[in-house]
């Protein structure tokens, strides 16, 4: 288990080589287990809570919501990730997720989370390769890193790649 952000930051890092990023492995390898909840309401995406029984080396465990699609459990997993990246101190028992990812934290939390998420899934520099290699439109480019195409749209905005319609 890393013991700060900056190694949290490299561990993730060396997770990010090729697209798509393979979300479930650096979750583990920051000492976190991800586990599936079947029986959820489909207005709630995920958690991350305190769990020393559950939880990886970290003794936190993140659970998604196994009816939602994939494109949106990678990004509910990044985004717990990203909790635990930025957040530690403030998780509790749990962080849960709805659909908006409303958590009872402050907006600015949850931007921070929803920005880190979508750097962990769609890192600017392997974004901008794939772009600059002529993967323009922002459809191949979701099915390529294997994320929302509304995410994808909205991270290429965010990197200066598209100008928004």
């Amino acid at each position: 288990m890393t013991g700060s952000s900056l190694d949290a930051i490299e561990i993730i890092r060396k997770h990010q080589k090729s697209a798509p990023v393979q979300v479930v492995p650096i979750a583990e390898a920051l000492g976190l287990k991800v586990y599936r909840a079947s029986n959820w309401a489909d207005e709630t995406s995920g958690m991350i809570v305190r769990d020393e029984q559950r939880g990886g080396g970290s003794g936190f465990a993140i659970y998604v919501n196994a009816k939602h699609s994939e494109v949106r459990r990678r990004f509910t997993i990044a985004h717990e990730v990203a909790h635990f990246v930025l957040h530690r101190k403030l998780i509790g028992d749990g962080i849960t997720e709805d659909a908006l990812y409303r958590s009872g934290f402050s907006d600015a939390v949850e931007r921070e989370a929803n920005g880190l998420a979508a750097e962990i899934l769609m890192p600017k520099d392997l974004v901008r390769e794939w772009f600059d290699f002529g993967y323009r439109n922002a459809t191949e480019l979701a099915e390529k890193f294997n994320v929302s195409k509304q995410s994808m749209e909205y991270r290429l905005i965010n990197l200066g790649l598209i100008v928004p319609a």
